[in-house]
């Protein structure tokens, strides 16, 4: 699989994004000189980068957050591909950086930086989740609480791999047909799960792996940390 992260610009925690970077890319210079080209930074996340002493491979962004004085650390080398854009556009700079991604050929894509204050921005993000699952194409959003992503067909999670205690089930682009949920605390059978209500909220992994098994729709999964 060809994998590779997107940092974008809501609340990035350098402790964290500099653990998980150094696990996820451990062949890849984090810190040093080169860039790390299966990495990508939107906008305000470059200004991360420079404070963090990385060098993504890739920048994108219209810059109205960062400020486009921010490119001149890297306009002219050869590793660094720079994809700059007009504010008046149609699409977020995470949606961009999600572009460029597929246009590498990423199959198996992390993002960093995509949840925050900004809930509007959050509610896209979760948008870009199903666009890349439409593709076919794995896409999580990650932050120090939660692991989002979308699936459209049957999985299982391991308990000894979950992200946090919790995890929660929501339909996404219309219902989820003869859900079943079996290895948890609140297990179910062959359920319609729809837009409305939350039922599939805070559940729990009591087994060695929870199995969640439907036959139509798109499953939005959270899994959680207090």
């Amino acid at each position: 699989m060809n994998k590779g992260i997107i940092l974008t610009g809501g609340c990035l925690d350098r402790s964290f994004v500099m653990d998980y970077l150094q696990k996820a890319l451990p062949g890849s210079p984090i810190t040093r000189a080169s860039a790390v080209s299966e990495l990508i930074a939107a906008d305000r996340a470059v200004l991360f980068c420079q404070e963090a002493g990385i060098v993504p491979g890739h920048i994108v962004g219209d810059f109205d957050s960062a400020g486009k004085a921010c490119l001149s650390l890297y306009e002219g080398r050869q590793d660094v591909e720079i994809r700059a854009f007009r504010p008046e556009k149609d699409w977020t700079d995470t949606e961009l950086a999600l572009d460029v991604a597929l246009e590498l050929g990423w199959d198996d894509i992390t993002v960093l930086g995509a949840t925050g204050t900004r809930i509007d921005h959050v509610f896209g993000s979760l948008q870009m989740l199903a666009l890349a699952s439409s593709k076919g194409v794995a896409c999580t959003i990650v932050d120090p609480w939660n692991r989002i992503y979308i699936k459209n067909g049957s999985f299982s999670i391991a308990r000894d791999g979950q992200w946090g205690r919790y995890v929660s089930f929501f339909a996404f682009n219309g219902p989820v047909e003869n859900l079943s949920l079996r290895g948890v605390k609140y297990p179910l059978t062959d359920f319609r799960l729809d837009n409305i209500g939350t039922l599939t909220v805070s559940n729990e992994i009591v087994e060695d792996k929870a199995e969640i098994t439907f036959t139509s729709g798109s499953l939005l999964v959270i899994e959680a940390r207090d």
